[in-house]
């Protein structure tokens, strides 16, 4: 498919945008690394361009254990220091401890249900909410679904992940399907929606 019709957000002379739109968003995701993954980015990309953050991926990536939460959780005072003095990562020393505690939050969740995946996916009664979105003016902020999900995780000790941020995680781990329907993504993972999770 040389010029699919697309959602009308990704920046069409940037190919990292756009592998990302066509490959990866929206697709479900049960695997606990990755789901982490996605809550840090997600919460440093409050208040900025995805684009900027997408960008730094890789370098977040190493900054951050390539993701295992086991090892961040671990983090302490000296890679805290070493986090915020990091130019290949956006500097924030509030997100950044948010990162360390979360991961903490996020291993706990795990020793209550098992997996992160098993607790996240509850709230959408295990499947894919599918919006039907017809333009980009329909997408919302957040959701109830994103709202009583933040407020539960807020409980949980979690932070940086108010509503908007929670809803943005959603729609990137497949929680919803908030591609327009006329993007050829829309159908791919409508169909592929039926298909049984991996192991998280």
């Amino acid at each position: 498919m040389s010029n699919p019709t697309r959602c009308p957000w990704p920046i069409l002379d940037d190919p990292l945008y756009v592998a990302y739109h066509d490959t990866e968003w929206g697709v479900p995701v049960h695997d606990d690394r990755k789901l982490f993954e996605f809550l840090v980015l997600e919460a440093f990309q409050a208040g900025l361009s995805w684009r900027t953050v997408l960008h730094k991926r890789e370098n977040f990536r190493a900054a951050f254990a390539k993701f295992d939460y086991r090892k961040v959780a671990q983090f302490g005072s000296r890679e805290l220091k070493r986090l915020v003095n990091d130019e290949g990562i956006i500097r924030n020393r509030a997100k950044t401890e948010a990162t360390v505690n979360n991961a903490k939050r996020l291993l706990e969740v795990r020793d209550e249900f098992g997996t992160f995946a098993r607790y996240m996916w509850s709230w959408v009664d295990n499947k894919p909410i599918d919006n039907r979105l017809r333009s980009i003016k329909d997408c919302k902020p957040f959701t109830d679904e994103a709202m009583r999900w933040s407020k539960d995780l807020k409980k949980r000790g979690f932070q940086f992940l108010g509503p908007t941020v929670v809803y943005a995680h959603m729609q990137a781990v497949g929680m919803v399907n908030d591609h327009i329907v006329t993007c050829f993504r829309y159908r791919e993972l409508q169909r592929n929606s039926t298909k049984k999770p991996g192991r998280a």
